[in-house]
Order: C-alpha cells, then structure tokens, then sequence
C-alpha cells in the first residue's frame, strides 16, 4: 500500500473524491456551512444575516454556522458595511430610489442600523433632490398630453414608490409646471396626498 495511504483509499484518511456531499456534511457541519455560503456568495453578494438564515433553513447547528460566518467575515468575505454602500449606489443610480427607500431595502437583508446610516449618508441630499427633480421631469414629460391633474397623480405616485417624501415631490411637479407656463392651474396637493400619511410632509 503506498506511503500515506489508508484503507480509506485517501490520503491521510481524508474523504474520497467521490464522496457525496452529505457523508461530508453529516460528520462536518462547518465543511457543510463553508460549501453552503461560497455557493450563495458566488452567486451574488450576500449580508451575513441572510448567510445565516440560509444556513438555518439547511440545518446547520447554529455553533458551526457562527463559527464559518465569522472566519468569512473576519478575511473579508462578508463585509456588510461594504453590501450597503455598494446597494446605497446602484440602487440609487439605477432605479432612482431614496434614502428612506434604500433604509428600508437594506434592513430586509438583515444590515445593521449604523451599518445603513452610514451608507445612506453617502447620497447627500443635493443628489437626492436632483434625482427627484430628474424623475419629476421625465414622469411629466412622458405624459404631456394628459390633463393636469392625470399628469400630477403619475408623477406623485412614481415617486411615492421611490420613497420620496410629498413635500418634495409637489414642489418639483410645480416648478415643472412653472416652467410649462401653466396658466389658471391651482396645485392642490392635499387632493394627491394619502389621508393616513405624515401631515408634516405637506406642501410648505
């Protein structure tokens, strides 16, 4: 039998090849945990807390679950300070979404609250604005032959979704207006606003 060689038929008695992943899992629950994140994080950057819900929902004992977590995060495999800023961008640039939005979005994936401040507080809120005032633009550019009125609800409604308070967008729409030369068109507001919504966020 050659040198280092068992009955195993491995060397050093370490599992075949061809051994299957659950004979491997079963007797080494981090190797399970290991196998399990650089899948899901090969696949897309994920936060640690959805790695370990992940591993949860696998059956991973909850001590090798922290333990693989925390050797990832320690050589920088996870990183959720760095998650959130890279959403905090692409998310802003690409879909147009708010502050109070990209919060939200970041507090599903399990990121820490100061993890977020921080990363929100990337996106000042001149870009903020100007991103709005974009959006604005182009939601009333796109629909220049409605009425009024129709016009106005898109527009708010778009940039409600976004995440974009009332005051700010109804300030926009106006300038929009403004610059069309609206003639004889009152901008009610309060008609557009959801009545269980923040009264603060009204038209100043």
């Amino acid at each position: 039998m050659p040198r280092g060689m068992r009955a195993s038929g491995s060397p050093s008695g370490r599992p075949r090849s061809g051994s299957s992943p659950s004979e491997t899992s079963a007797s080494d629950p981090e190797a399970q945990a290991r196998q399990i994140c650089l899948r899901l994080l090969t696949a897309a950057p994920r936060t640690r807390a959805e790695l370990a819900a992940a591993l949860s929902r696998r059956g991973v004992p909850s001590e090798a679950a922290e333990a693989v977590l925390g050797r990832f995060t320690d050589v920088g495999l996870i990183d959720d300070a760095a998650f959130a800023r890279a959403w905090v961008e692409s998310r802003h640039y690409s879909r147009g979404l708010s502050r109070r939005s990209l919060s939200a979005e970041l507090r599903q994936h399990g990121v820490d609250a100061e993890e977020i401040r921080e990363a929100v507080s990337t996106l000042d809120l001149e870009q903020e604005v100007a991103t709005a005032r974009r959006l604005v633009e182009q939601k009333m550019a796109s629909t220049g032959g409605q009425p009024p009125e129709a016009r106005i609800r898109r527009a708010a409604g778009t940039l409600a979704r976004k995440g974009y308070p009332p005051g700010l967008v109804f300030r926009l729409i106006k300038e929009v207006l403004e610059q069309e030369g609206a003639i004889g068109f009152e901008l009610d507001a309060d008609q557009y606003l959801d009545p269980d919504g923040d009264p603060d966020e009204a038209v100043r």
